[in-house]
């Protein structure tokens, strides 16, 4: 599989260049599903998750013109054949995985059935946004502003080999600044991206490529 790990989707012009780098075709000859799952937590989650659908989002994803674009549903695949949503992930050019909260991702990613399947899709491109990206590293941290539980550390899905952390030092985001972020990377015993909106993550074969218009930082594990 292939990765474009970013914190607020095809932003700029070479977070879109690699992304079709990756696909080896055009956009407009590409098939791609798109998964809102990760923002249904949230009390905003119906809306966003039409607008993310719908391409009215602030993170570019599904208006870039593919050829075919459906709905995966992570938490309706346990109750339906398997072959009938496995079929069409496989066939599928590219997986759009949306932001939202990470730890309901993760969980769903996994009883869903689509953590297993994911390793065997070696020319599926798999494009996450803030959650959707963070949900692949073996070991993810969030950060929180509540001083009584500050960070969280917990299992990914151990799709790549380091962990992310998404709108690095965006005003919107405070639990983000990069003094923060420094201090629950420590935390993390792989290598940790710090990324801002301007910036992702191309990963083929394993080996990773920061692709940036903005800043970002990489962090080791102390």
């Amino acid at each position: 599989m292939k990765f474009l790990l970013t914190s607020a989707g095809i932003k700029n012009a070479s977070i879109h260049k690699a992304l079709v780098d990756l696909l080896g075709k055009p956009i407009a000859e590409s098939s791609a599903l798109c998964i809102p799952t990760a923002i249904y937590p949230f009390s905003v989650g119906p809306s966003m998750a039409y607008r993310f659908i719908s391409g009215l989002g602030p993170s570019p994803l599904t208006e870039l013109g593919w050829k075919s674009l459906g709905v995966l549903e992570l938490t309706a695949l346990p109750s339906i054949k398997r072959e009938n949503w496995v079929t069409p992930v496989e066939e599928a050019d590219a997986l759009l995985v949306f932001g939202g909260d990470v730890l309901y991702l993760c969980r769903w990613m996994r009883e869903s059935g689509l953590a297993e399947l994911l390793p065997s899709l070696r020319k599926t491109v798999y494009v996450g946004v803030s959650a959707g990206s963070m949900v692949t590293a073996p070991i993810f941290g969030e950060t929180y502003d509540d001083p009584n539980a500050p960070f969280v550390i917990e299992k990914g899905l151990g799709l790549v080999d380091f962990a992310l952390l998404p709108h690095l030092d965006h005003e919107n985001h405070p639990e983000s600044s990069t003094a923060k972020v420094e201090r629950m990377a420590a935390k993390v015993p792989v290598p940790t991206y710090g990324i801002d909106d301007q910036t992702a993550i191309k990963v083929v074969d394993g080996v990773a490529e920061v692709i940036s218009e903005g800043h970002w930082k990489r962090f080791m594990p102390q």
